[in-house]
C-alpha cells in the first residue's frame, strides 16, 4: 500500500464509529486525512485519532466533495446511509456501509473478506460495498471452511446477542437496570430499548416479528448467508438478546453431505483466517464474550459430532459484535479494496 487515502467515518462518535477509528489506528491504515462526520448535534465535538484530537464535521451532501473523500465508512443508521451515500459516491468515494440499507440490493456486494473477497470487485456498479449483519459475519466465517471441506446441507443457529447490538443507549439501559437491581428497585427500572427488561433476563426477540413467526434479525441471517455464500443454504435462526454488554455468541448445528470428524473439523478451522480455536472442555476452555472483548478474531469451541447423526457437527462461536461484527469487517473490506485497486 503505497498511496494514502482521505477517509471519512460517518457516525464517528457512535459505538461502531469509535471502534472503526480505533481499528484504523491499530492496523496503521494508509490515511492521508481522516474526516469524522456526524449530525449537526455532534459537529464541533472531538474524537481521538493517531494521538490527536480531530474535530467532528457536520455530515452534508457537499462534505465529501469538499474534503476530497476517497473512502467513506458509514455507521450512522440506515436512514443516514439512504440519504448521504449517493453524495459520497458522486464525489468519487467508495462507500463501505455498515447498515442494513444496501445489503440485499442485488447490485451491491455483501462482503466478509475471509469468505467472499472476490465480490468486492463488483463495487463499481453502485460505488457501495455492504457490511453484513453482526450475527451473520461471525457465523459465515466459521461455516465457509467447513462448507468447502464437507458441503453444508443445513444450518440451525441460536444466538446470544449483547445489548451493544442495539446501540449505546441499550448498553446504558442494561447498566441502569442493574444499578436499580442493587438498589432493590428493579421493578421500577425504565424499559425503553427492548420489549422487556433486559437485566437478569433473556429476550427471544431481536427486531420485529414477521408473518412467518421469525424476526427480521433471524431472516437477515438466512438471506445474507445465501448472498455471501453464493448458494441457498437451508438455515433456521433463533435470535436472543442477553444481558451482556459486548460480544455475540452463537450455538450452531450444521448438517453436512457426509459424515464429519470433530478433530478434522477442528484442524480445518484452526487453519482458517482470523479464527481462533478455544476447545478444551476438560479445562473449561471455550469461547465466551469476555474473551472476545475488543478482539478482531472469531473464537470457536465446543466442537463435537452429534450423538445420533454423524453428519451433524455442533459448535459454539463468539466474536465482539462491535469489532468483528461491524468495525473490523468494514476496515478489512477497505484494506482489501485498496489491494485490489492498487493491483490494477
Amino acid at each position: 500500500m503505497s498511496k494514502k487515502y482521505n477517509v471519512a467515518v460517518v457516525g464517528a462518535n457512535g459505538a461502531v464509529g469509535e471502534e472503526i477509528l480505533a481499528i484504523l489506528q491499530e492496523v496503521n491504515f494508509p490515511t492521508n486525512k481522516l474526516i469524522p462526520l456526524a449530525s449537526s448535534r455532534s459537529a464541533g465535538k472531538k474524537v481521538s485519532y493517531a494521538g490527536k484530537d480531530v474535530v467532528i464535521k457536520e455530515l452534508t451532501d457537499t462534505i465529501f466533495e469538499e474534503e476530497d473523500i476517497e473512502i467513506a465508512l458509514f455507521s450512522a443508521g440506515g436512514s443516514v446511509s439512504a440519504q448521504f451515500a449517493a453524495s459520497a459516491v458522486k464525489a468519487g468515494a467508495v462507500v463501505i456501509d455498515n447498515t442494513s440499507h444496501f445489503r440485499m440490493d442485488e447490485n451491491v456486494p455483501l462482503v466478509v473478506p475471509e469468505v467472499n473477497p472476490q465480490d468486492i470487485a463488483k463495487w463499481k456498479k453502485t460505488g457501495v460495498i455492504a457490511n453484513p449483519n453482526c450475527s451473520t459475519i461471525q457465523m459465515v466465517q466459521a461455516l465457509k471452511p467447513l462448507d468447502d471441506a464437507y458441503k453444508i446441507l443445513r444450518v440451525d443457529v441460536s444466538t446470544y446477542q449483547a445489548t451493544s447490538g442495539a446501540g449505546k443507549s441499550a448498553m446504558e439501559e442494561l447498566v441502569a437496570q442493574m444499578q436499580s437491581f442493587f438498589a432493590f428497585k428493579l421493578d421500577d427500572a425504565e424499559v425503553k430499548a427492548f420489549a422487556h427488561r433486559i437485566a437478569l433476563n433473556v429476550i427471544p426477540q431481536i427486531d420485529k416479528f414477521l408473518d412467518t413467526g421469525y424476526t427480521k434479525e433471524e431472516m437477515k441471517m438466512v438471506n445474507e448467508t445465501t448472498k455471501i455464500m453464493h448458494r441457498e443454504i437451508p438455515l433456521s435462526a433463533t435470535c436472543v438478546r442477553v444481558p451482556t454488554l459486548r460480544g455475540h455468541a452463537e450455538a450452531i448445528s450444521v448438517k453436512f453431505a457426509c459424515e464429519v470428524n470433530a478433530d478434522k473439523a477442528r484442524a480445518i478451522l484452526e487453519k482458517a483466517e482470523n479464527i481462533v480455536i478455544l476447545d478444551n472442555p476438560e479445562k473449561s476452555i471455550y469461547p465466551m464474550p469476555s474473551i472476545a472483548l475488543e478482539k478482531n478474531e472469531t473464537f470457536v469451541g465446543r466442537i463435537r459430532v452429534d450423538n445420533f447423526d454423524k453428519t451433524i457437527l455442533h459448535m459454539f462461536v463468539v466474536a465482539d459484535n462491535l469489532r468483528v461484527g461491524a468495525a473490523t469487517n468494514a476496515v478489512r473490506i477497505a484494506q482489501k479494496w485498496i489491494e485490489m485497486e492498487e493491483e490494477k
